[in-house]
C-alpha cells in the first residue's frame, strides 16, 4: 500500500448522493488490501446492524473486469429465481454497481479486480433470515436497492417476500402460502404438505405480497394467519402491524351480526378489548366468527389481486395453531 488510507470514505449512492462512512480497520490480507466498516442500520430491524463488513480487492490480469466472491459470512446462490444465477455470490446487482463505481472513482477507470465481501459472524446471523429458504447457502446476502437504510421501512423484509415468490415461480410451484407468523406457517405447511420454498413469510406485509403477486401471478394462494391479523385484513388493512392501528371492534360485531347473533353477544363483542376476547365470546355464543373473519379477509385479498385470476383460500388459526376458520373455493381436506 503506497499511502495511508483515510479515516472516512465518501461513497456514491445510485441516486448520485454522497454518503460518508467511517473506516474502522484496514490492512493487507495475503498481499491484497482490505477495509472494514461497521454496519449501521439505524432504526431498521436488520440482523446485520453492528456487524463488521470487509471488502478485499485482488488485482486480476487485464481483460478480466470486476468479479465478485463470497467471503466468510456471505452466502452463495443455489436456486434460480433470484436476480443472479446459481453459483454466484449473494451480492445483489445494486451493491455490485456501487462497488464498481467506487473502484472506478478510486482508480480513475474500472480496474480488473476480484472483490471479496465478508461479514463477521455472517453464517450465524443468516440463521435469523430467510436465506436458506431462498437457496442462499453459507451466509448472508448483500442486499440493497438504494444504498441507504430507510428507518422503519422494512424494505428488506418486503424484498425477501418478492424474492421468495420469484424462487417459487422459478421452481414451477403453483401453490404458495403466505403466513403472518411462525405458528400459522407451520400449521398451513403441515396441512397442505407444502415444500419450504412454497412458504412466504409475509408477516404484517400482506399488501407487499399481494401487489407483487398481482404482477407475478400464481395459480393458487393460501393466506394463513391469526385471528387478530386476519380481522384487520378483513377490514381492508394491508399493513397488519399494530402500529398501523388496531382492529375495529364495532365493525367486528357488525360482521358477527350476519350470523343472527343475539344482541347481548354482539354488544359483548363490540366491547371486547381484544379480538381474542371477542372470539371467546363468539365461541360461547356459537357464532362462526372464524369463518366470517376468513370470508372478509378473502374479499380483501381478491380485491387487491384483481384483475389477476388466482384461486385463493384463507385459513385462520388461534395462538395454539388450531384451525378456527376458513373461506375459499373448498374446505381444507382434513376439515372437510
Amino acid at each position: 500500500m503506497g499511502h495511508t488510507p483515510p479515516a472516512t470514505v465518501s461513497i456514491s449512492l445510485p441516486n448520485g448522493q454522497q454518503v460518508v462512512f467511517a473506516v474502522c480497520r484496514y490492512g493487507v490480507d495475503n498481499g491484497n488490501p482490505f477495509a472494514e466498516i461497521i454496519k449501521d442500520a439505524g432504526d431498521d430491524p436488520d440482523v446485520t446492524h453492528g456487524a463488521t463488513i470487509r471488502a478485499t480487492v485482488r488485482p486480476l490480469p487485464a481483460g478480466h473486469g470486476v468479479c465478485f466472491r463470497a467471503g466468510d459470512g456471505v452466502g452463495t446462490i443455489t436456486r434460480p429465481g433470484l436476480p443472479l444465477p446459481p453459483g454466484e455470490a449473494a451480492i445483489n446487482p445494486v451493491p455490485r454497481a456501487m462497488i464498481c463505481t467506487a473502484l472506478a472513482e478510486a482508480n480513475g477507470s474500472l480496474p480488473d479486480a476480484e472483490v471479496t465481501i465478508s461479514v463477521a459472524d455472517g453464517l450465524h446471523l443468516s440463521q435469523r433470515t430467510l436465506n436458506s429458504r431462498l437457496g442462499i447457502i453459507g451466509g448472508l446476502s448483500i442486499l440493497g436497492t438504494t444504498g441507504i437504510v430507510v428507518p422503519f421501512s422494512c424494505a428488506a423484509w418486503i424484498s425477501s417476500i418478492h424474492r421468495g415468490i420469484d424462487v417459487a415461480r422459478a421452481e414451477g410451484l403453483t401453490h404458495l402460502a403466505g403466513s403472518t407468523g411462525n405458528v400459522s406457517e407451520k400449521a398451513v405447511q403441515k396441512h397442505y404438505n407444502l415444500p419450504e420454498t412454497a412458504l412466504i413469510e409475509m408477516g404484517d406485509f400482506v399488501g407487499g405480497m399481494l401487489k407483487y403477486l398481482r404482477q407475478h401471478p400464481i395459480e393458487r394462494l393460501t393466506i394463513a394467519g391469526g385471528i387478530a391479523k386476519m380481522t384487520k385484513l378483513g377490514q381492508g388493512r394491508l399493513d397488519l402491524h399494530s402500529k398501523r392501528g388496531q382492529a375495529d371492534m364495532a365493525a367486528l360485531a357488525q360482521l358477527a351480526a350476519s350470523s343472527n347473533a343475539t344482541t347481548d353477544a354482539l354488544a359483548a363483542i363490540a366491547a371486547s378489548p381484544t379480538v381474542a376476547e371477542a372470539f371467546l365470546v363468539a365461541t360461547q355464543a356459537e357464532i362462526p366468527l372464524g369463518n366470517l373473519i376468513a370470508q372478509s379477509a378473502l374479499t380483501t385479498v381478491l380485491e387487491t389481486l384483481a384483475p389477476t385470476p388466482c384461486q385463493v383460500d384463507v385459513l385462520v388459526y388461534d395462538r395454539a395453531g388450531q384451525y378456527v376458520g376458513h373461506a375459499g373455493p373448498a374446505l381444507p381436506e382434513r376439515h372437510a
